[in-house]
């Protein structure tokens, strides 16, 4: 591909941050949507400070956890279940932020930190996978100071389905590849986040939005790395262009933890108050 052609796909306007990052660095790290560039969109709406103590959850290649430490000087927690510790400490290391990102591997039921620990949690293209369940916001936040900020990117609907998924996300691509599978099903409307998130009692200041033209983006992301050879995945750009946004783009989600105490089952300090591991 011209040189100029890849510019026009990997650096956007949109994401004026992101562009001061080596295109080759996350070509060669994703594992899905252009990370860095949700991120990005993210911390327009999250009041990220000098120091503050940042869990990211299910960050990958640590990209996300790197470009926040690099982009807002915070300590960052960078946790995932699939990505060895070992290997995303030297990418943190390569990148000068050693002081400042501490990988390890944590199943994201099970973590293995204090209650109110961080001041604030992110979680980038991952989410989904886990927080359809009802009660994990309940989990999750108690890991949040009082006050602490809740904000997550991910791949979502634009409008509800039907009963039938429409043809061209599940007809096979001229790679073969079929977009809609199995996991898609965690994918929500704004709406269904935004009722979710509002009816626990553990956050407040609820708020979701759509990112204009996160298909595009999306696309543009999946076209470059086919063509530089980079893909970990056959790739979906011909679906996501097919579908033009009609269905298919992203939701940015953020609240506030709250002062209430709740029980939850996932909580490991059930154990102390019933008496089983004593």
């Amino acid at each position: 591909m011209d040189p100029m052609e890849m510019d026009r796909l990997l650096n956007k306007k949109e994401f004026p941050r992101s562009t001061r990052y080596d295109t080759d660095w996350m070509l060669d790290n994703q594992m899905g949507p252009n990370a860095v560039w949700l991120a990005e969109w993210l911390c327009e709406v999250l009041p990220l400070e000098p120091g503050m103590r940042v869990l990211d959850l299910g960050c990958g290649r640590a990209m996300t956890s790197i470009f926040l430490a690099k982009e807002f000087d915070v300590q960052v927690w960078a946790t995932d279940l699939w990505i060895t510790p070992d290997h995303n400490w030297q990418r943190v290391v390569r990148a000068g932020v050693a002081d400042k990102v501490f990988p390890l591997r944590s199943e994201a039921h099970a973590f293995p930190f204090p209650a109110e620990f961080f001041d604030a949690v992110v979680s980038i293209d991952a989410y989904q996978y886990f927080g359809t369940d009802v009660l994990y916001l309940g989990y999750l936040s108690r890991f949040l100071k009082p006050g602490g900020m809740l904000g997550v990117v991910m791949p979502a609907l634009m409008q509800k389905m039907g009963a039938v998924i429409p043809d061209h996300l599940t007809r096979p691509q001229a790679n073969g590849k079929v977009f809609w599978e199995d996991g898609c099903r965690s994918f929500k409307t704004a709406d269904w986040w935004h009722k979710l998130w509002a009816g626990d009692s553990s956050v407040t200041d609820v708020r979701m939005e759509t990112l204009p033209d996160g298909w595009r983006h999306w696309r543009d992301f999946e076209t470059a790395l086919e063509v530089a050879g980079k893909s970990i995945f056959p790739s979906d750009a011909q679906a996501l262009d097919l579908d033009q946004g009609r269905y298919i783009g992203f939701v940015r989600g953020t609240a506030r933890r709250t002062r209430t105490e709740s029980m939850n089952l996932y909580d490991p300090a059930i154990g102390a108050r019933v008496g089983v591991d004593q």
